[in-house]
């Protein structure tokens, strides 16, 4: 049953929430622009002013009343609050033998969110699916909702900038609101969403509402939904982007693209970020830290001085279609709630919804994405390492070492996962499982950057962190009975070491395993006396080449691809690939020329992943996150990307 409200009574609702223990945030101006900050009264409230947008367009105009909410959007979103801009993870502790991690947690108040849009409310509730919705959940943010209260109101005027109608966002409220409300001239109807709001509601001074009064507030919404200045087809529209990677517009968009990152900083459902470590002078005390992060930045897909998105294009092209395609593979919605922000703040008024509409439109035929993925909910926060103290050191190769770590209790990882290795202060890596078993753990790392020289550099008894296992295993099981060929390149062994090692403790069920490895010199053979055992071993096969021999060197000259042309490789065998991407091309390629069809191969990709839990977003790749659904991939899989400049 809806209420009417007098809006002079704003006054007392705000009170009541700040009587209530809560921090009420809601829009106010500043700096020329109606942004998100505390309210302390009524007073604070935009009263009389409106917004006029356009592409590359703000300014602040007089109402000719004095309506409380008669704007649009203004820079500002609600995940500043839920999802701050910079905040501490993790706090790292000096203790009697070792550091001690533990969790960074949010003892703030409450927050009230007032006149919360509803494209806004769609927008808190993807990023609920993102940061609540994976494997781990993000505790702080979790428990910013449950103690947040909403009070939403409905859209009656459209900017010219709106669409979120198109994107079945607005500008009705829908969802998880406590209170709702649509403001009529002096007065608001009003009607709850939840317990919360309904008592709230019962100590407001309100009056029920006349059905021509509940009326006219629908008809005001209907009114706003067919006055949207912007519109966008979204029918097939994922598969359709897809579809038209190649499409010449990306670049006329890229000679214009300043890489600012403006759009996704006021993009209310954007959550990428990195992560990086902090140190105290004296108090003894480190830390770390998450902050927002671009994926228009080039630090943010660069790994080992490598750019898997070398310039604006690619890095415009992964934006439009993350948010407007591969999102809907990742989370079930697309990643645009249509209110305009982007187009508003981007300095050269590139404008989304025109750019999706004619890439959209291009000759592609349309590739259809992958089904949402469930996960099997895990225990505790993915974000904080457990000690883990180092038991050996042994080294491979002049840039190689083997770091052999006391297991936690309970440890249990799987062949082909990774966990992440972190020293205070420095930072932490992903690094693969190269064997585990009787209470240890084995990481096999190259000294390529601070933390992995840093890692390198350990000696007995010292301790890191860890964080893991994390990813999706080989599945080696499918190979019980066939035969198995594993392709590697250089330290990309390591990853495949651990399953070797099962399919020689279990010679019955892998009766025919093969292992094709190639490095770039003798020097540079990791595990060479394993690699020794491996080949005396009926059952296994194990060929070594190098790029460059010397005059100790016997063996296989050349690349990898190579053996594969002389061994013996069935159709029906499952391949295990594992080595820099350049040369996994090759090796698909020529296992593609040899017939082996692209769901008998699997692969272990790596991307710049952070979190490691599927909500930093760096590891993105195409639909999918490397980091929980890799790094081991069936190649069929991703066959349509892989390869591809941008992903």
């Amino acid at each position: 049953m809806a209420e009417r409200l007098n809006s002079e009574h704003l006054d007392d609702l705000i009170a009541l929430m700040r009587g209530d223990g809560y921090r009420v945030i809601g829009p106010t101006i500043r700096d020329e622009a109606i942004v998100y900050d505390e309210l302390r009264s009524a007073a604070d409230l935009p009263w009389g002013f409106t917004d006029q947008q356009g592409p590359g367009r703000y300014r602040l105009q007089r109402r000719p009343d004095r309506a409380a909410f008669g704007y649009v959007v203004g820079p500002h979103s609600w995940k500043r609050f839920l999802f701050p801009p910079r905040e501490q993870l993790v706090r790292i502790r000096r203790g009697s033998d070792s550091p001690q991690w533990t969790a960074a947690t949010d003892d703030g108040p409450g927050l009230a969110l007032l006149g919360v849009r509803a494209c806004e409310l769609a927008a808190i509730a993807i990023q609920d699916r993102v940061f609540m919705g994976g494997p781990f959940v993000d505790g702080r943010y979790r428990v910013r909702r449950e103690r947040c209260l909403i009070i939403a109101v409905n859209c009656t005027e459209a900017g010219e900038l709106c669409f979120c109608d198109s994107m079945d966002t607005g500008p009705e409220v829908q969802g998880d609101y406590d209170l709702r409300m649509t403001e009529l001239g002096t007065e608001l109807v009003l009607d709850a969403g939840s317990a919360r709001g309904r008592e709230l509601l019962e100590r407001l001074p309100s009056r029920p509402a006349e059905d021509s009064v509940a009326d006219r507030a629908q008809a005001a919404i209907e009114r706003c939904r067919r006055s949207m200045g912007r519109r966008l087809d979204t029918r097939d529209l994922p598969a359709r982007l897809m579809g038209n990677l190649d499409h010449p517009r990306y670049q006329d968009v890229a000679d214009r693209c300043l890489a600012c990152g403006n759009c996704t900083s006021v993009c209310p459902t954007c959550f990428c970020f990195t992560i990086s470590d902090t140190s105290g002078v004296t108090d003894g005390e480190a830390g770390r830290e998450r902050s927002w992060d671009s994926c228009f930045g080039a630090e943010h897909s660069t790994i080992h001085g490598a750019q898997f998105r070398p310039d604006v294009r690619s890095r415009y092209q992964q934006w439009l279609t993350h948010k407007l395609a591969t999102w809907t593979a990742q989370f079930g919605t697309s990643g645009c709630v249509g209110c305009g922000r982007c187009i508003a703040w981007c300095p050269v008024g590139i404008d989304l919804t025109v750019e999706a509409s004619t890439i959209a439109a291009g000759a592609g035929d349309p590739v259809p994405l992958p089904p949402v993925q469930s996960y099997a909910p895990r225990a505790g926060d993915g974000l904080v390492p457990v000690p883990a103290r180092v038991l050996e050191v042994h080294r491979e190769t002049h840039d190689v070492v083997n770091l052999v770590l006391q297991a936690p209790a309970g440890y249990a990882p799987e062949h082909g996962q990774f966990n992440m290795l972190s020293l205070p202060a420095i930072g932490d890596v992903p690094m693969s499982i190269s064997g585990s078993g009787d209470g240890v753990l084995e990481h096999t790392l190259r000294s390529v950057g601070n933390a992995t020289r840093a890692l390198a550099g350990l000696r007995e008894g010292a301790v890191v962190g860890l964080r893991g296992p994390f990813g999706k295993p080989w599945p080696l099981e499918q190979a019980v009975g066939r035969h198995l060929v594993l392709i590697a390149g250089g330290i990309g062994l390591a990853p495949l070491r651990s399953a070797v090692r099962e399919t020689v403790q279990r010679p019955k069920d892998f009766p025919n395993v093969r292992i094709l490895y190639g490095t770039r010199s003798p020097d540079d053979i990791i595990y060479d006396r394993e690699l020794l055992g491996w080949i005396q071993a009926s059952h296994l096969r194990a060929h070594v080449t190098v790029d460059r021999g010397d005059r100790s060197w016997s063996g296989n000259i050349g690349v990898v691809t190579k053996l594969m042309r002389r061994k013996h490789t069935p159709r029906s065998g499952l391949y295990f690939l594992c080595g820099p991407e350049i040369m996994m091309r090759y090796a698909l390629a020529e296992l593609d020329r040899l017939g082996i069809p692209a769901e008998h191969i699997y692969l272990s990709l790596e991307r710049n992943m952070k979190c490691a839990v599927g909500i930093c977003g760096r590891c993105q790749y195409g639909p999918h996150f490397v980091c929980k659904d890799g790094p081991v991939f069936r190649y069929d899989q991703i066959a349509s990307i892989f390869g591809k400049v941008g992903f």
